[in-house]
């Protein structure tokens, strides 16, 4: 999951994208509107978090001009105050949740997760393919009920991969997904990973193929 931070207090932004990156979330931070708009037009993101109060254009301002070209994905709004009309106003520029601060964490890594499920239309935490298995929640790949412990970013590409079983993956997905607005993540870096992700495989069913000029899936195979 790639998210773009957007938040001007630096311990915030800081607390915030530690805790992002412990749940496994690949995590972008910059601290206003300007920035935010270079960011979502140089990179594809899975959602956002945009806080409210920003220097320059505040939050409803970058919001309503992402809504107003085309951006669909889903948006999570902070501010500092707990007042229905900001939840209001945040709502009808096309926010998709709303957190007041203070926040716990866990309710808005809970959040973030809930709001990706809704715009993907997925309708239960759990993804498959025979018998094993990726928790969308806990972040867990499980074979036959057993964990298999995966890094941040095996996380994050056994994401994409299960996802869309059976079906490609394009190369240049994954590596846009893998990146970050300041560091590019190469082409070479995928094929490591994906070599990691084989070997712990090995003992299961299901294999990731290459598919060569497009990218690699993720399918069943008799043992």
């Amino acid at each position: 999951m790639r998210v773009l931070l957007v938040e001007d207090d630096p311990a915030l932004r800081l607390g915030v994208r530690r805790a992002l990156d412990s749940a496994g979330m690949q995590v972008d931070a910059v601290p206003d509107g300007n920035q935010a708009g270079a960011a979502t037009a140089t990179a594809a993101y899975d959602l956002v978090i945009l806080d409210i109060n920003l220097p320059g254009k505040d939050g409803f301002e970058v919001l309503r001009h992402w809504r107003n070209h085309g951006a669909e994905f889903p948006v999570l709004m902070l501010t500092a105050r707990d007042d229905v009309t900001d939840k209001v106003k945040a709502l009808n520029a096309g926010a998709d949740d709303y957190l007041a601060k203070p926040f716990e964490v866990v309710e808005l890594v809970a959040r973030l997760r809930a709001l990706l499920r809704r715009h993907r239309g997925v309708r239960t935490n759990l993804c498959s393919l025979g018998d094993l298995q990726f928790d969308v929640a806990s972040r867990e790949l499980i074979w036959k009920g057993e964990r298999i412990a995966l890094s941040p970013r095996e996380t994050a590409l056994i994401e994409l991969l299960m996802s869309t079983p059976g079906r490609p993956v394009l190369k240049e997905r994954i590596v846009s997904a893998m990146s970050s607005w300041r560091a590019d993540f190469s082409s070479n870096a995928v094929e490591i990973y994906i070599l990691k992700l084989r070997r712990k495989l090995e003992h299961t069913n299901v294999k990731i193929s290459t598919v060569r000029g497009v990218g690699y899936v993720l399918e069943l195979f008799e043992q």
